[in-house]
């Protein structure tokens, strides 16, 4: 039996609801429903994002994706109800408020896609920098003054010429996850730098019950062309040394046995009209080398 004081409580709050109101039931049903449709799930923080860019992003991809904000208690709900795999994982990072995204498309793909969606704002007290924010060297239009103390406490070298001041060399001031402070925020709009990166970022993604980080997902497109190029090369390099024939490592081949028995044409003293000059070259550089041993010996040239 409820205790006297838990009935005045319970009177104090009123009857309970059984059901969510109409908005929220109707949410609850369509993340319930695109979460068996779709294969893939993204989380994306709603931190400095314009509403022009979550418009311009619907529009692009309009039939790849669906995106939507829910409480996250409710999102919850409706990931359970579907049968999300490997719910607890995933809903229990969910936190902030939160863009849903339901597609099929790869989140490696996604995640270029908003990266180039990115746009570039000014600094403001208490921003966390994106990447590492330099002050590029060079003359800044500003005229010395007080302004001089903001450069000094940012570690920005400065020299005053034709009454402005120059930055003396490229300066990283913010690496990425530090908060800008407020001196450096005014430095760095005076400067007309926008240095934070705003829009949608990937916070986390399941998809077809593999839970991805954001760490995870992050690609450097640049980093990883490098490394595709690099390993091309070496396979290349590779299959020429073992003489494995292929359309690309033919006239690799062909080139390296060309320079091979000129080589050794140079040396034989082997003459033709295509081994004439490197033969000659070769007894010039023998010949050249045999003087300066002579002159090592005691002998003079007449």
């Amino acid at each position: 039996m409820p205790s006297k004081q838990q009935l005045v409580a319970q009177e104090k709050r009123g009857p309970q609801r059984s059901t969510y109101p109409q908005k929220k039931e109707k949410i609850l049903s369509r993340v319930e429903s695109l979460t068996t449709q779709y294969n893939t799930i993204i989380v994306s923080k709603l931190f400095k994002v314009r509403a022009s860019q979550l418009m311009l992003l619907r529009k692009n991809f309009r039939g790849e994706l669906i995106m939507l904000v829910a409480k996250n208690k409710i999102a919850s709900i409706a990931m359970r109800k579907a049968g999300l795999e490997s719910a607890d994982e995933f809903l229990s990072r969910l936190d902030g408020q939160n863009a849903l995204i339901f597609t099929n498309m790869s989140p490696f793909k996604l995640y270029l896609v908003l990266e180039k969606s990115k746009v570039n704002l000014p600094a403001r007290a208490g921003d966390i920098a994106t990447d590492d924010i330099v002050v590029p060297a060079g003359n800044t239009g500003i005229p010395p003054g007080p302004v001089l103390s903001e450069f000094k406490e940012a570690n920005v070298q400065t020299r005053i010429e034709s009454g402005s001041i120059y930055v003396s060399r490229d300066s990283v001031v913010a690496r990425p996850g530090e908060t800008i402070s407020p001196k450096l925020a005014g430095l760095l709009s005076r400067l007309n730098l926008k240095p934070i990166k705003a829009g949608l970022s990937i916070f986390m993604a399941q998809s077809s019950g593999l839970l991805l980080l954001q760490k995870d997902i992050a690609i450097d497109l640049n980093q990883y062309t490098a490394d595709v190029l690099r390993a091309v090369s070496e396979a290349l390099g590779l299959a020429v040394e073992a003489s494995y024939i292929t359309k690309e490592t033919l006239p690799l081949m062909i080139t390296k046995a060309e320079r091979g028995a000129i080589g050794v044409a140079a040396r034989s003293g082997y003459l033709t009209k295509d081994t004439a000059g490197p033969v000659i070259g070769f007894a010039a550089s023998q010949a050249k080398a045999l003087l300066e041993l002579a002159k090592q010996k005691g002998y003079q040239s007449a």
